[in-house]
């Protein structure tokens, strides 16, 4: 029998099976990025951007078409982050659209809205590139159409989406040719398809579990207490392993085994599955439950935490977290300025230099996580200006930044597209106040054409780009085009990307050393620097920067 229809309960389940596929295989697409960096992200800002939504839809207890659209579409334009995290909002938020104001979806409604999703994704791009997410999902809007008039049958018009889905990612390394030297298929098309997949298992009734992490989950507010910060936590030690077994252990073993967890601790959970089982207990004893396990079997995955520490520390955070807020409060409650500047940055010292040189509001993030939209709204709320610039300092941001000037109505906010963190120091440095605010977008973009930036970090698996083959372990010299030196030694490959980086018209190198770089390392590069260089100037600083030994930009 088929299924001519999805109303919204059908919908609601379908949606969050996908957000639960795509979840499910988030690692994996991270694997599939071009440049085998250690950040790669784009199955983590995929799912974190699915799962925005996801947890609004969870909350809807009688679902109809026009909650869940406003839930899906919300949810993930305000939690989207990265590239394909912003263009999976944009898809969501067309086929929204067109689904808002029906009762039941038809292969009609379907292919309508597969094909306003796409529309509203390429118009989002300013630059759309064939053989990336945007491809996959109009090859799939093409194919939705042209099935409309074969079938009513909602499971196989689907089937036969994805299907045609999978081929023209498999294409994508033809339209693409970084990604058939790397060869991989574009990773955010891959996590279309796991989302498309999730939802299909949904559709046809598989046991799934849909449950959403926060879903209903109010914020707890600031709580205070004792400067113990003990409260009553009863047991201190959060206490978790496996029980390998080795002996009879049948259900009067269980429940003997439980009996004596509750006589020690609280919060017990024993979950037996053939020879092994799984434990959970608050104590404040982990010896004495260890021992008693060990009377069954061997242990492993065992983990200690203690609760009391955890919750002093959280005490901690939570009134500098406070204190932030009502600081942040009070310069609010000051004059509006005529201008303001947010950038992106992470790390100790790059978040020094940016305040350093007039930056009002960092957002953490970057590198290892891109920020999302909703980020950048709350920290556009924090800087009470009538202009605001954005640097998002990495490509795989100015999307989200765009989005979030899109929902601002209230300050007119100027996105800087910098790409890298030396081109977002140059983008503030050459502000000048006494031009209007598209006079600086110029002077700024102007500027950061002049920069060349390099980043230097580890490959986390074997590919080849740009020519070079390189391994897993391999130090890797980026630059704003491509690969620009590989080998074993840092100080080594870092030298070799200042020498693609360096020409007669530089003047000035600057090097941004890690948090993983030792300060007579990055010394040691310095001097050689200084030598090798005589003819620029050369700056040192601590950056402090996770995953990249160094960042340098040439100028």
């Amino acid at each position: 029998m088929g299924m001519n229809y999805i109303d919204a309960e059908m919908l609601k389940k379908a949606f969050l099976a996908g957000a639960k596929g795509l979840e499910a295989n988030k690692e994996w697409i991270n694997e599939l990025n071009v440049f085998p960096v250690p950040d790669g992200d784009t199955g983590t800002n995929m799912t974190m951007t699915i799962l925005s939504a996801a947890r609004e839809v969870a909350a809807i207890e009688k679902p109809t078409m026009e909650s869940l659209a406003k839930a899906i579409s919300s949810g993930s334009l305000r939690g989207a982050r990265g590239n394909s995290g912003v263009i999976l909002s944009q898809l969501f938020r067309g086929f929204t659209k067109e689904i808002k104001n029906v009762d039941v979806i038809t292969t009609t409604t379907l292919a309508n809205a597969f094909n306003r999703g796409t529309e509203t994704a390429y118009k989002a791009v300013m630059k759309p590139k064939e053989g990336t997410i945007l491809t996959v999902a109009k090859g799939m809007a093409d194919k939705a159409s042209e099935l409309v008039s074969q079938t009513e049958d909602i499971i196989e018009f689907v089937q036969k989406v994805i299907e045609h889905g999978d081929y023209v990612l498999s294409q994508t390394p033809e339209m693409l040719p970084i990604l058939k030297e790397a060869g991989v298929v574009d990773s955010g098309g891959q996590g279309l398809m796991q989302v498309l997949k999730g939802c299909l298992d949904g559709l046809m009734g598989k046991e799934l579990d849909l449950s959403v992490e926060g879903a209903k989950a109010p914020q707890a507010p600031l709580q205070t207490g004792s400067a113990s910060g003990d409260f009553d936590i009863k047991f201190g030690y959060c206490t978790e392993f496996i029980v390998n077994i080795e002996k009879a252990y049948n259900q009067k073993t269980e429940h003997e085994f439980k009996s004596y967890l509750e006589s020690i601790g609280d919060s017990i959970v024993v979950v037996s599955d053939d020879d092994m089982v799984k434990v959970h207990v608050h104590t404040n004893d982990p010896g004495l439950a260890i021992q008693k396990a060990l009377t069954y079997g061997s242990l492993s995955r065992m983990k200690i935490d203690n609760m009391r520490e955890e919750h002093q520390e959280r005490l901690i955070k939570d009134a500098e977290k406070l204190a932030k807020e009502q600081k942040e409060e009070e310069k609010a409650r000051e004059p509006r300025k005529t201008y303001g500047f947010i950038a992106v940055s992470i790390g100790e010292g790059m978040s020094g230099i940016f305040k350093g040189i007039g930056a009002d509001y960092l957002i953490e993030g970057g590198q290892t996580m891109n920020p999302s939209t909703e980020d950048m709204l709350n920290a556009i709320d924090r800087v009470n200006a009538d202009t605001i610039y954005i640097l998002p300092n990495n490509k795989n941001i100015i999307l989200a930044a765009e989005q979030a000037r899109s929902l601002v109505k209230d300050k007119k906010i100027v996105v800087v597209p910098s790409k890298t963190v030396p081109q977002g120091i140059t983008a503030i440095i050459n502000f000048a106040p006494d031009l209007s605010s598209e006079e600086n977008l110029d002077l700024m973009i102007q500027e950061m054409g002049r920069v060349k930036s390099g980043q230097i970090t580890y490959a986390v698996r074997n590919t080849s780009i740009d020519g070079m083959e390189i391994s897993q372990g391999d130090i890797m010299g980026i630059g704003d085009s491509g690969m620009l030196a590989v080998g074993k030694d840092v100080e080594d490959v870092s030298l070799k990307t200042l020498r693609t980086m360096v020409d007669e018209e530089s003047e000035l190198i600057s090097i941004y050393y890690g948090e993983d770089i030792k300060e007579d390392e990055a010394g040691s590069l310095y001097a050689k620097a200084q030598e090798e260089f005589a003819g620029c100037e050369i700056e040192l600083h601590n950056g402090g920067q996770p995953i990249y030994y160094y960042m340098i930009s040439v100028e």
